[in-house]
C-alpha cells in the first residue's frame, strides 16, 4: 500500500473514532450549556448503551430468531432507552438535589455515580471481556465502498454519518423549534425561564435523557466496531469526550463535533508516526496549548447562548 493510501485510510480512522468521541461529547457540552456543570457518570451512560444493546438482541434472537435488522435496530433503541433511564436517574440522584450547593458537591456526587456505574455492571453483568456477536456486525465490518485507493467500511460511513446527521438535527433543535427557545432560556436563566412558565425541571431532565440516548448509540457503534465489551469501557471514551468538548468548546454544539473529529485525527496520526502509546500524551499536549491560546475552546462562545 502506498504512503498516500496509508494516509487516507489514517485519516478515514481518525474520523471514525472522532465521531464516537463527538458523539458522546454533544452529551457533555449540552448539560454543561443548560447547568454549567459537568456530568462525570456520561462515560459509563455510553457504556451500558454497549451491554443493554448485545443482551437486548440476545433476548429476542432467542424469542423469535436471528434477523440481523430487526433485531440490531430494536437493540440499538433498548440501548437508547436504557441509557435514557440511567441519565434521567442520574439527573434526579446526583444533580437536582444540589443544584444550589457549593459546586464540588455535585462534582464529587457524578463521580461516585460514575464509580457505582462501574462496579455495578462488573458485579452483576460481566468481570470478564464480552464479545459482540459478529452475526450482526459482520455486515457493515465486513462490505466496504473503494474511495481514494482505501476501503471504507460500512460501519465507519455509518458512525460518521450519523454524527453529522444528530448534530445537524440538534442544531436545528436548539436554535429553530419552542423546545429549543426553552432550553435556551434555561441555559441563560433558570429563574426568569420558570417565571414565564418554562418547566425548568423537565427541560433539564430532558437534555440529560438526550444525551445519554445519544451517548447509547456511540457505545453500540464501538462495540459494533471493537467486537469487545468491558465494565470500564466508559471511563477512557468518557475522558476523551470531555476533552473533546473542551477542545471544541463546552456548552456548542458544532464545537463539540469539530473536537471530536479533531481528536481522532490528532490520535490517528500520532499512532502512524509514533506509536499508539503516544495518544494520550498528544492528545493532552494539544488540549493545553488551545487552551492556553484561546481558554473557551476553538468554537468557544458565552455558554449562555449555547446549548
Amino acid at each position: 500500500m502506498s504512503s498516500g493510501s496509508t494516509l487516507t485510510e489514517i485519516v478515514i480512522t481518525g474520523i471514525s473514532r472522532g465521531s464516537v468521541y463527538a458523539l458522546v461529547a454533544l452529551g457533555y457540552t449540552m448539560v454543561y450549556g443548560v447547568l454549567g456543570m459537568i456530568n462525570f457518570a456520561h462515560g459509563e451512560v455510553f457504556m451500558i448503551g454497549m451491554f443493554a444493546c448485545i443482551y437486548s438482541m440476545g433476548v429476542f434472537s432467542v424469542a423469535w430468531g436471528d434477523h440481523i435488522a430487526l433485531n440490531l435496530g430494536l437493540g440499538i433503541l433498548m440501548a437508547m432507552i436504557f441509557s435514557a433511564g440511567y441519565g434521567y436517574a442520574n439527573e434526579r440522584i446526583a444533580y437536582r438535589r444540589l443544584r444550589k450547593a457549593h459546586v464540588l458537591a455535585p462534582l464529587t456526587s457524578a463521580i461516585g455515580i460514575s464509580t457505582f456505574l462501574q462496579y455495578f455492571i462488573f458485579l452483576t453483568v460481566s468481570k470478564e471481556k464480552v464479545n459482540f456477536p459478529r452475526y450482526y456486525s459482520d455486515f457493515l465490518t465486513g462490505h466496504h465502498v473503494h474511495v481514494i485507493g482505501v476501503d471504507i467500511t460500512y460501519l465507519q460511513l455509518a458512525i460518521f454519518g450519523m454524527t453529522i446527521v444528530i448534530m445537524s438535527a440538534l442544531y436545528l433543535l436548539i436554535n429553530h423549534t419552542r423546545l429549543g427557545i426553552a432550553l435556551r432560556a434555561t441555559a441563560q436563566d433558570q429563574l426568569m425561564a420558570s417565571l414565564v412558565g418554562i418547566p425548568v425541571d423537565k427541560i433539564i431532565a430532558f437534555t440529560f435523557i438526550l444525551g445519554s440516548a445519544l451517548a447509547a448509540v456511540a457505545g453500540v457503534m464501538v462495540a459494533m466496531y471493537t467486537n469487545v465489551l468491558v465494565f470500564d469501557a466508559g471511563y477512557r471514551v468518557g475522558l476523551k469526550a470531555f476533552t473533546a468538548a473542551i477542545l471544541g468548546g463546552i456548552g456548542n454544539v458544532p464545537g463539540a463535533v469539530l473536537g471530536g473529529m479533531i481528536l481522532g485525527l490528532t490520535e490517528a496520526l500520532t499512532t502512524l508516526a509514533f506509536g499508539s502509546e503516544w495518544d494520550d500524551v498528544t492528545t493532552f499536549a494539544m488540549l493545553m496549548l488551545v487552551l492556553l491560546m484561546r481558554p473557551r475552546g476553538l468554537l468557544g462562545e458565552r455558554v449562555a447562548d449555547k446549548v
